[in-house]
């Protein structure tokens, strides 16, 4: 790992281009699965969960169906079913003013960001590893790890977060904190617009301002993104020493250079490591890693919840 000036964590050192050549759905019965991963969990000193967006989808933050139909009604009726099929192309739609960006964007981040609780899954993996020297690495941009109790400090979400906005352009290394603003502009939307006064600029070059998501070259890293990063690195230290297990939550292939192929590559070079993961189609596990590879498919709810009960056993 390296580091560049002024103390900050380099974040292309942390990536991996190397997947797996030998991936297998594994034919154990689930129950016997479920069982060792609470075994591997039960007996590891240190866990490491890298969660991507399956696992919020599993919690129950789903991005179509009824609960965007519910919630978007106005904007599907506007900009067309055709362009508004779920809150994901609904975030990449050309809208044609800030004002209709913002009124999309602050309804988008209420729905995912601010308005829902804790969510029971999350709740029930906090309980999971609660006790253990623990780290989450996540693609995550919901902040449910942190509404469950996770502490902030053990937490690295490297593609942002919906609370918090940006200099389009990342002209200065700043985020702001946009929670009230985004309140104020889901009262005063109207035929989805915000008014024009409402619309936010950027403080220093007085540009545009946008979410605080990694999508471009513009992505701020400010300086506590770099401390988080940081914190990660110092993590991955230790897990080289110590028994430790890789749980990995609902990560596909949208982004796999960022958990999915890092955690192949740390178990296939290090011996004491083992690896569970956990995604509704994709839980094939490289068939090198023998019995320290579990990939357990179907109902994340269900399994945490079994992993759960199992904990208290």
């Amino acid at each position: 790992m390296k580091q560049s000036q002024k103390n900050k964590i380099d974040w292309s050192q942390f990536l991996s281009g190397v997947p797996a050549e030998d991936y297998v759905f594994q034919n154990i019965p689930y129950d016997e699965q479920v069982k060792q991963a609470s075994a591997l969990i039960r007996e590891a000193e240190i866990i490491l969960i890298g969660a991507g967006a399956g696992v919020s989808t599993a919690a129950g933050l789903t991005y179509s169906g009824e609960r965007f139909i519910d919630n978007f009604s106005e904007f599907i009726e506007k900009y067309g079913s055709m362009y508004m099929t779920d809150m994901y192309a609904a975030g990449f739609y050309p809208f044609p003013t800030q004002e209709a960006k913002w009124g999309y964007w602050s309804k988008h981040s209420l729905i995912n960001r601010f308005l829902p609780p804790a969510l029971p899954l999350y709740k029930q993996l906090y309980e999971i590893v609660k006790e253990k020297d623990y780290f989450v690495l996540t693609t995550n941009v919901d902040h449910q790890f942190q509404n469950a109790g996770f502490q902030a400090e053990r937490i690295f979400a490297t593609q942002g977060d919906y609370g918090n906005i940006q200099c389009e352009k990342g002209c200065h290394p700043k985020i702001y904190d946009a929670e009230d603003l985004f309140y104020k502009m889901d009262q005063a939307r109207s035929d989805c617009l915000v008014p024009s006064y409402m619309v936010p600029r950027c403080p220093v070059c007085g540009g545009n301002m946008t979410m605080h998501l990694r999508c471009d070259s513009y992505f701020v890293e400010d300086e506590n993104w770099h401390e988080a990063a940081g914190r990660y690195h110092d993590f991955l230290k230790k897990i080289e020493k110590k028994n430790a297990v890789l749980l990995e939550l609902g990560v596909g292939f949208n982004t796999p250079t960022i958990i999915r192929f890092p955690f192949e590559k740390m178990v296939r070079e290090n011996k004491g490591l083992s690896l569970i993961r956990l995604n509704m189609n994709e839980a094939f596990v490289p068939e090198s890693f023998g019995n320290r590879a579990i990939g357990i498919g179907g109902d994340m709810a269900k399994v945490i919840s079994d992993l759960s009960n199992l904990s208290e056993v």
